[in-house]
């Protein structure tokens, strides 16, 4: 039985509701179930309210409930605005509300790949029970993936606004404790969780993407000689934070950060190097560690910063097959590779492509040229652009000196710059290099890749390499969009370096939901950051309720197998 509302519009437009007790009954001939009105109200707008009330405090009396009318004693039921608790009981108190979604998702993707119990293993046989080390890197990788803040932020800020209680009360000193305890075993932390992930998700190890990026600092100099020789992963005892061009072009003090995923995007490893390696020095480190880990037949695969003879050598000797981005200035790449003649192979609409093999017998070398139409055409018309300007630009001086200020600076651009010299009488002369314009014609919409894997095909080499983008994703999402790596405030190596891992943490859990769900992260993280849970006392004790879940909300749990939090959880009794 319930009180049932319909609905009749008017020939002027306007609706009237009516109100009817009614119950459903088996209709069998129709064979469903039909409405069977027992009493009309009226209408909506003229029904008597206090024969309702008395109705309902007759049924809660023989039901035994107590039905509370905030209008008995004139409260305002509208806006909220008289201060009474209207539909509280007298002895419960609201004291505020904790964000919930994101954490609850996170706390149950640590358990479920297998972290939380990891840590907690290394807690017993490390003698360190009891001092919360695994709870406070919860704390810290949750972090990452809902508000990123420093660790004094995290204990200071967050802790207060999110609903972990496990991680309440730890305190500023046990955050930094904890990062040392995980930076003395990041191996092998990295080792478990990824073959435990790589069980549970049923991952193809067959292709490990590598790629570096830079993280800079706010510090005017680089680092000195390590404090009591302490050194950090593959650091040498000069300290990481050096000078070295980042990523983003600058020349700042920072630290290398390298990465190996899966097809997937999921992390394989991480390492943190000084800030002035370059790129080609750290496949031997890579190779010796990955190697180690015994993952089977692996395909490297790395842009062009990786590829030099050595690192050829290196990973031939250490992970067998890889496929390298090739770069265009290599003179046998530009004199044989891209002049090489025959015909592509078509393989996607805007993907062309032709296997050219260098050399002969122990120096033979594979590549392969790929070509982009579309992409071709974009960057001739961008070049064309850019030397209408340059015509202008010249056009406007009368003088062309190339030691004028003007012309100095439209040199050092990087814009401009690659399609000038100087030449002419007298040497000074700022004019257009038409041969450089010429050499980048040769290459609009082309890269080159190179393996020495003789048995794949030059489709599955193309695709393959074109899978890297999945690690600049990663790298994007840790340094700018959601896990923010950037800026660090630490000093200390070890410090240092157990930030970078957990925020590789954090791209683990952001990825296995992504994965899993379809979506993206940032909208994840959308749909869950209105889930909230309500604190209330009463007068012998204290309980959480959750706002109401969303179809989107339900939704992300179903998919990621996570049971929704219960409507009221976290009860605790006051003690005494």
């Amino acid at each position: 039985m319930y009180l049932r509302t319909t609905t009749r519009r008017n020939k002027d437009g306007s609706v009237v509701r009516y109100y009817q007790l009614a119950h459903n009954e088996w209709d069998p001939e129709r064979k469903r179930s039909t409405a069977r009105v027992i009493h009309n109200f009226g209408r909506a707008d003229e029904v008597d309210r206090d024969a309702l009330v008395r109705l309902c405090r007759s049924i809660a009396r023989v039901c035994g409930v107590r039905v509370e009318d905030p209008l008995a004693h004139g409260a305002d039921v509208g806006d909220g605005t008289s201060g009474e608790g209207v539909g509280l009981p007298e002895d419960v108190r609201f004291l505020g509300s904790r964000d919930l979604g994101v954490v609850w998702l996170a706390e149950a993707l640590w358990d479920r790949l297998g972290i939380g119990p990891c840590l907690r293993e290394l807690e017993r046989t490390s003698r360190v029970e009891g001092r919360g080390y695994e709870r406070a890197l919860l704390a810290m990788t949750a972090n990452r993936l809902s508000a990123p803040d420093s660790k004094l932020g995290v204990w200071e800020r967050w802790l207060g606004r999110v609903y972990l209680p496990t991680c309440w009360d730890l305190g500023l000193d046990r955050l930094y404790e904890a990062m040392d305890w995980l930076y003395e075993h990041s191996e092998t932390v990295e080792r478990e969780v990824f073959f435990h992930t790589a069980d549970l998700l049923n991952l193809a190890v067959d292709v490990i993407f590598y790629d570096t990026t830079t993280a800079s600092f706010a510090i005017d100099d680089e680092d000195g000689p390590a404090e009591d020789g302490e050194t950090a992963d593959g650091a040498s005892h000069e300290g990481l934070r050096r000078f070295g061009h980042s990523k983003e072009g600058t020349w700042s003090p920072q630290v290398v950060v390298a990465l190996a995923v899966t097809r997937e995007g999921f992390p394989v490893r991480s390492w943190v190097f000084p800030g002035n390696t370059t790129d080609v020095t750290t496949v031997e480190r890579v190779r010796n560690d990955l190697r180690g880990w015994k993952l089977g037949r692996v395909m490297f695969v790395g842009d062009a910063g990786m590829n030099s003879a050595e690192s050829r050598q290196v990973l031939a000797r250490g992970c067998g097959s890889y496929i390298l981005a090739t770069p265009l200035g290599e003179s046998e790449i530009r004199d044989e590779v891209l002049s090489r003649p025959g015909r592509y192979r078509k393989m996607q609409e805007n993907l062309w492509a032709k296997e050219v093999v260098l050399g002969e017998g122990a120096r033979r070398r594979r590549t392969i040229l790929c070509y982009n139409p579309k992409q071709a055409e974009r960057q001739r018309a961008h070049r064309q652009k850019v030397l209408r300007e340059l015509e202008e630009e010249l056009a406007r001086h009368p003088s062309l000196d190339a030691t004028q200020k003007w012309a100095a600076e439209l040199r050092a651009s990087r814009r401009y710059g690659r399609y000038l010299t100087v030449g002419g009488k007298g040497k000074k002369t700022l004019r257009i290099d038409r041969g450089a314009v010429r050499r980048a014609e040769r290459t609009d919409g082309k890269w080159v890749i190179e393996t020495n894997d003789d048995t794949i095909r030059v489709e599955d080499a193309v695709q393959g390499y074109r899978g890297l983008m999945v690690i600049e994703r990663c790298f994007r999402s840790m340094k700018r969009t959601q896990i923010r790596m950037m800026p660090m405030w630490h000093r200390l190596e070890k410090r240092i370096v157990a930030h970078v891992k957990l925020c590789v943490l954090a791209l683990l859990l952001e990825r296995v939901a992504e994965h899993r769900c379809g979506k993206s992260w940032a909208r994840i993280e959308h749909a869950l950051s209105g889930l909230t849970a309500g604190e209330f006392e009463a007068k012998d004790h204290r309980f959480f309720q959750r706002s109401e879940i969303t179809p989107e909300q339900r939704e992300i749990f179903k998919q990621l197998e996570i049971s929704a939090p219960k409507r009221v959880f976290g009860i605790r009794r006051h003690p005494g």
